[in-house]
C-alpha cells in the first residue's frame, strides 16, 4: 500500500482486515432490477471486470471460502448482482462480467444497464474493485469501463488477478504498465493491487485497503 500509512498503521490495518474477513459471510440475494436492491444500511464493495477475470474466485479467497460465490470456466455465467453479507459489517457485490458472454446482445445490454445504474445510484457503495487479468493487462473494454467510471465519479481500484501465472519480472512489467494507465483516469485509485486467488498473494493488502474505507 502507498505511503498514506506508517508501518505500524499498515500492520494494524492488515490485522483488522484479517479479522474482519474471518467473519461469517453469507449469500444474501441476487438482483435483476434496481427495485430489488437491499437496504443501504451496510457499506458495499463491488467487484467488476471482464468475463472470466476471476471475480467470484477472488471473493471466495478474500473470505476464505471455496464455494461462497459461484465460479465457472464459462465466461458470462454471472448474470445478476449477487450480494454477500460479511459479518453484518459490510457487503460484497459480485457483478456481471463485461465483454464476452453466451447470451443474446439484448440480455447483455440489460446486465450492463443494471451494473451502471447500481454504480451511479448506490449511496452506500464505498469502492469498486475493477479486476484485470495480469496475463493480459488493461484491454480495450477495460478502458471503456474505466472511462465510464471516471465520468460517473465512481472511485475504483484496479486489482490484478491470476498473478501466480506470471514470473516475478513479468508481473512487475505488467503492474508498472497498469500503474501508468491508471494515472490517466480521474476516479481511479493510483495504487494497483496484485493478487492471486490460488496462492493468496496480495489478499492481505487488499483486505486492509477495504477495511480502511469503513
Amino acid at each position: 500500500m502507498d505511503n498514506r500509512f506508517s508501518n505500524e498503521q499498515l500492520t494494524a490495518l492488515i490485522e483488522q482486515g484479517r479479522l474482519l474477513f474471518l467473519a461469517d459471510c453469507e449469500f444474501m440475494l441476487s438482483v435483476a432490477d434496481m427495485s430489488q436492491l437491499p437496504d443501504c444500511k451496510l457499506p458495499e464493495f463491488a467487484f467488476t471486470g471482464l468475463s472470466n477475470v476471476g471475480k467470484s474466485s477472488l471473493i471466495n479467497a478474500l473470505v476464505g471460502r471455496k464455494d461462497l460465490a459461484r465460479t465457472s470456466n464459462t465466461p458470462g455465467r454471472t448474470q445478476l448482482l449477487n450480494f454477500f453479507n460479511l459479518g453484518n459489517k459490510l457487503r460484497l457485490v459480485d457483478m456481471p462480467g463485461y465483454g464476452f458472454a453466451k447470451a443474446p446482445q439484448e440480455i447483455v445490454n440489460e446486465w450492463q444497464n443494471l451494473v451502471f445504474q447500481y454504480l451511479k445510484g448506490r449511496n452506500n457503495l464505498k469502492k469498486v474493485c475493477l479486476l484485470v487479468d495480469a496475463r493480459h493487462g488493461v484491454k480495450k473494454k477495460d478502458h471503456e469501463v474505466m472511462t465510464q467510471l471516471d465520468k460517473s465519479a465512481v472511485v475504483y481500484y484496479v486489482v490484478l488477478t491470476k498473478c501466480d501465472k506470471l514470473k516475478k519480472n513479468e508481473l512487475e512489467k505488467v503492474k508498472k504498465a497498469v500503474e501508468n494507465e491508471v494515472l490517466k483516469h480521474t476516479a481511479c485509485f493510483p495504487e494497483v493491487f496484485a493478487t492471486s486467488s490460488e496462492n493468496k498473494e496480495g489478499l492481505d493488502l487488499l483486505r486492509a485497503e477495504l477495511c480502511s474505507n469503513l
